[in-house]
């Protein structure tokens, strides 16, 4: 399997968010670290933040019938179905240098942002 391909899991459609293989090599050691397979990233995106709408993610081991999930290569991600209005097209990355480290969000649904990059509209 090539490491862009996506699949649903069998037991939930698809959403339209895209991780990059340095993001999935930083899920991956994320879960190892909790020592629970079980845990997937979930992502979220709620009102708040300076812009209006804002980001949330964590790795959460729940999920309902709602939810949409992508596995990519092992690495699992759920979106519940609203962010999924707001996310589809979306690209997650980590990055890691000597300014910054950490997940960002490259979303072309966004028509502004803040400085922070956690908000949006």
């Amino acid at each position: 399997m090539s490491e862009n391909t996506t699949l649903a899991t069998e037991s939930a459609p698809a959403h339209g968010v895209n991780v990059t293989p340095a993001a999935r090599e930083r899920l991956r050691k994320a879960v190892e670290a909790e020592a629970n397979p079980n845990l997937r990233l979930r992502m979220e995106v709620k009102a708040g933040g300076c812009a209006g709408l804002q980001y949330d993610m964590w790795l959460d081991e729940n999920s309902d019938e709602q939810d949409l999930i992508v596995n990519y290569d092992g690495v699992e991600v759920i979106l519940d179905q609203n962010s999924a209005l707001y996310l589809t097209g979306a690209t997650i990355d980590f990055e890691d240098t000597i300014m910054r480290q950490g997940f960002t969000i490259d979303n072309p649904n966004a028509t502004g942002s803040c400085a922070c990059g956690n908000s949006f509209n």
